[in-house]
């Protein structure tokens, strides 16, 4: 998978963070309805299955994330390429640097039934439940798991899990986010700092294109 399209998967998913007080099921349900907006670091690993005996082939870049529910979002990557994915609630924006060059999408079509999409626009578990299998993943590292499985057959990820560190009394943190695509392609953020319900002004998800960039409207 293109690495562009890799970012902008990831970012459709990297929405879903949960409570852990009573399972990674019963925390998800939780983190729906008390947490409406986060942010974090982040350092996302993508590993490439190994091709023609070669080792797997690995990609680090780190940045900063943060979403306001319910379809708004915003990855910006730092290291070692700048890039900007935001989701503005109608259009998701991708802004390559280097290229100077933007890619518009409508959000709508996008999103479709991603995790990401879901978990920012459900009002229940229920309507998780209505497209993905959820099930409480064994706890692995010092953290409670859920593992995420589309039921339709015909899109580009096999799964997701996401892990959450407990927080007492409070709402547990996003941790980790680990997403397998269907071409065997492994992608691992970790989450550093994460802040649940930070105040996040409208006005921070919004995006103009750069004076000159090249648009490109998809």
């Amino acid at each position: 998978m293109h690495f562009k399209r890799l970012l902008i998967t990831t970012a459709l998913i990297a929405i879903g963070a949960g409570n852990t007080w009573a399972g990674g099921i019963k925390s998800l349900e939780e983190f729906v309805k008390t947490v409406k907006a986060g942010k974090a670091d982040f350092t996302q690993v993508v590993t490439s299955p190994a091709k023609d005996g070669q080792a797997p082939r690995v990609k680090t870049s780190s940045g900063q994330f943060e979403f306001a529910r319910p379809n708004r979002f915003k990855f910006v990557y730092v290291k070692p390429f700048a890039q900007t994915i935001v989701a503005d609630g109608q259009t998701l924006w991708l802004y390559d640097v280097d290229l100077n060059q933007v890619t518009a999408r409508q959000q709508s079509q996008v999103l479709g039934s991603t995790p990401a999409a879901l978990i920012a626009s459900a009002a229940d578990l229920k309507a998780l439940q209505a497209d993905f299998t959820l099930t409480d993943a064994p706890d692995k590292d010092g953290l409670q798991w859920v593992l995420a499985t589309p039921k339709a057959k015909d899109g580009q990820l096999q799964s997701v899990r996401v892990g959450f560190r407990a927080g007492g009394s409070e709402v547990a943190t996003l941790e980790v986010l680990e997403i397998l695509d269907s071409f065997g392609q492994r992608s691992v953020l970790s989450f550093a700092g994460f802040q649940v319900n930070p105040a996040l002004p409208a006005k921070g998800f919004e995006f103009k294109p750069p004076p000159g960039a090249d648009v490109l409207k998809q």
